[in-house]
């Protein structure tokens, strides 16, 4: 497993920008979800036997638990409010992936989620990975930051990392430890209020938050758009690299209007893994194009 990842250097839209090659890590445990789960990976955990843990049947992280479980010999519970009966049907992406790993999907839209209390031998895991032990991988990760700033002479008051946040936990520890190096993220689930509660449930003190920055427009969580699929596509073809098509698109949108208003500025994109989970999200965008026949290119 390589955790040190490259940083490469990319032009988009006219713009300079770095990336982070986190989807580079393994091919089970990439991006945020290698960070998180660092600290399950490399230590010797004992008096426990299950994973409990719950959020979508498409997450990166359900797919990334069942096979840290499958490793260990663990057995594993995942909860969730709701499985599509297309994907019941034809398994695909991270629910496939984690089936193959034998990991229990449970539907059940009243799992008490905040408020489980694990059993004896169990390892309760929020949904995310939002958990404080996410700081141990998170904490390297700011280090190979500033290591690379350092080597290359980069600024730190001109240089600014960014990643879009679900839970945020990456970006709320990576701040905490990068005390010299502003970190930018904005939201993919929920509003700005959503997400400071989020970090309040990890730290406290809000000194020590990194900046939200303001979306062009709301947008639903797992909804489809149009923009999206076009920056995603955009990427691909400019950079050659593949991102996530959930968190990416926000935050390559929400990145760019910044760059635009603060040319000078070194951005060093984090990139968030889980292209897994591209398999079922292209296959849904194929089939919005066809139904609604929308003009935009695949």
């Amino acid at each position: 497993m390589n955790f040190d990842t490259p940083i490469e250097k990319i032009k988009f839209e006219q713009f300079d920008f770095f990336v982070k090659r986190d989807d580079m890590i393994d091919e089970f445990f990439s991006g945020n979800k290698a960070r998180k789960l660092h600290w399950f990976l490399t230590n010797d955990i004992k008096n426990i036997n299950k994973i409990v843990s719950y959020g979508s049947s498409q997450s990166n992280l359900l797919y990334s638990l069942s096979k840290l479980a499958q490793n260990r010999n663990w057995k594993f519970d995942f909860y969730v409010d709701h499985i599509a009966k297309q994907i019941k049907l034809e398994p695909k992406g991270n629910y496939k992936g984690a089936l193959e790993f034998k990991a229990n999907i449970i539907e059940d839209i009243n799992f008490p989620k905040e408020k489980y209390v694990a059993k004896k031998q169990e390892l309760f895991i929020q949904e995310g990975g939002r958990d404080k032990r996410a700081q141990f991988g998170i904490k390297i990760l700011s280090q190979e930051l500033k290591n690379w700033i350092d080597k290359n002479g980069l600024k730190y008051n001109q240089t600014k990392i960014m990643l879009p946040s679900g839970t945020g936990t990456t970006a709320l520890y990576l701040q905490k430890y990068l005390k010299d190096i502003e970190v930018l993220t904005c939201c993919c689930v929920g509003d700005e209020n959503y997400l400071l509660k989020q970090f309040s449930m990890l730290e406290k003190d809000n000194k020590t938050y990194p900046t939200i920055l303001p979306r062009a427009k709301k947008y639903h969580f797992g909804k489809l758009y149009k923009e999206f699929f076009e920056i995603y596509n955009k990427l691909l073809q400019e950079t050659k690299i593949e991102f996530e098509l959930l968190y990416d698109p926000i935050g390559w949108i929400t990145i760019l209007q910044y760059k635009k208003e603060n040319p000078n500025t070194n951005i060093i994109y984090i990139h968030q893994g889980g292209l897994k989970g591209n398999e079922t999200m292209i296959d849904r965008y194929v089939r919005y194009i066809k139904n609604r026949k929308t003009s935009f290119v695949l």
